[in-house]
């Protein structure tokens, strides 16, 4: 792959990040208020551990979709 191929990756990568932030802002405005209220409550180290796992299961799914 050249660096070119891998730049548009990313961009594309983080333009659908950006759609599906929208999206879920759009359609479920009330809803993220409280999800965010609600991890606000939760300590850092669970957060982390959440964010590690998240982190993890996608790079897993792209290892299985890019193979």
């Amino acid at each position: 792959m050249d660096s070119a191929g891998g730049w548009s990756d990313l961009v594309t990568a983080l333009g659908l990040v950006l759609v599906i932030e929208g999206l879920l802002l759009a359609l479920f405005p009330d809803g993220l208020k409280r999800m965010v209220a609600e991890i606000m409550t939760k300590p850092s180290q669970s957060l982390r551990v959440g964010g590690v796992v998240s982190a993890a299961i996608g790079v897993g799914i792209i290892w299985l979709v890019r193979g």
